[in-house]
């Protein structure tokens, strides 16, 4: 195992010491981010370009287990392997940041990493496993990591039905298929003390939230069920969601338990926003706080 992480000031919770880790910056349309939510609303909250699509994160999670010496990574990003028609229409750009970079700020490569753990595998969630080498083959880039995958969301990944297979793409998954290092893991899996999973299934079957958590401070890695501190009220949901009704099934209890227990939602997508906390007034969810992750410190 690697030496702990240099240059770094990572938040600890329980025996585990987490870093941020930003991958790159992506767009997408802002309608079917905020699905029936109107324009002059959302775009109050987070602007669009003139292309109606907003700026969004890839920011991903470094979670160091003192216990066991695991390194685990939550998602890895979009990748790079988009040709040049798709890195326009998403934007894709890494003058911002870079998976490589994040890792090497805090003193690690890809091949540190041992457990890969996917909230989810659309690509903008697991596009960074693999990359195209110099002969144009798919190469792992996480060549020590057992990739761990929710046993109903690999189902759906491997099946998917018409309306979400845009976003399971061959590239991605069938590298993880054959790598001979799939892990599938039941609902509400516990990786180890203090690192435990909520499975939520309205944006798709199957995605696991990390919670990271000890008596107390709880960090829940907020993925797509809370993607932007914008989407925090319960009628803001995503029109890419699978299952929109059963999204805001989903989000009232866990605002409810988040706002009642000060829950840390460490946000995915937010360009803007790393952590938020949760307040409830006159019967209706807001984002409270916004902290950076050095300030749970």
């Amino acid at each position: 195992m690697p030496d702990k992480p240099k240059n770094s000031q990572p938040v600890t919770i329980g025996n585990l010491e987490l870093f941020a880790i930003e991958t790159g910056r992506f767009k997408l349309d802002g309608g079917a981010m905020f699905g029936v939510v109107p324009k002059t609303l959302w775009n109050g909250k987070i602007e669009c370009d003139e292309k109606n699509r907003i700026l969004m994160a890839t920011r991903c999670l470094l979670i160091r287990s003192k216990t066991t010496d695991r390194l685990y990574l939550i998602d890895n990003g979009c990748g790079d392997k988009f040709d040049e028609k798709m890195r326009h229409i998403y934007s894709i750009n890494f003058n911002h940041s870079s998976l490589e970079r994040s890792l090497e700020a805090v003193g690690l490569s890809p091949s540190d990493i041992t457990d890969m753990v996917f909230t989810h595998l659309h690509f903008d969630h697991c596009g960074g496993t693999t990359t195209f080498d110099e002969n144009g083959n798919l190469s792992h880039r996480f060549e020590n990591a057992t990739y761990h995958v929710n046993k109903r969301h690999w189902q759906t990944a491997t099946q998917p039905n018409k309306r979400e297979r845009a976003s399971f793409l061959p590239d991605n998954i069938k590298p993880i298929e054959k790598s001979g290092r799939l892990n599938l893991v039941d609902d509400n899996h516990t990786y180890e003390e203090g690192f435990t999973t909520l499975p939520v299934n309205g944006h798709t079957i199957g995605q696991q939230l990390p919670f990271i958590h000890d008596s107390n401070r709880t960090l829940v890695y907020g993925a797509d069920l809370i993607p932007t501190r914008a989407h925090v009220p319960l009628p803001w949901i995503m029109g890419y969601d699978m299952s929109p009704l059963q999204t805001l099934q989903e989000k009232e209890p866990f605002l409810e338990k988040a706002a009642k227990k000060n829950w840390y939602i460490y946000l995915e997508h937010d360009a803007y926003n790393e952590v938020i906390t949760i307040k409830k007034s006159d019967g209706k969810f807001s984002a409270d706080q916004s902290l950076l992750m050095n300030e749970l410190v």
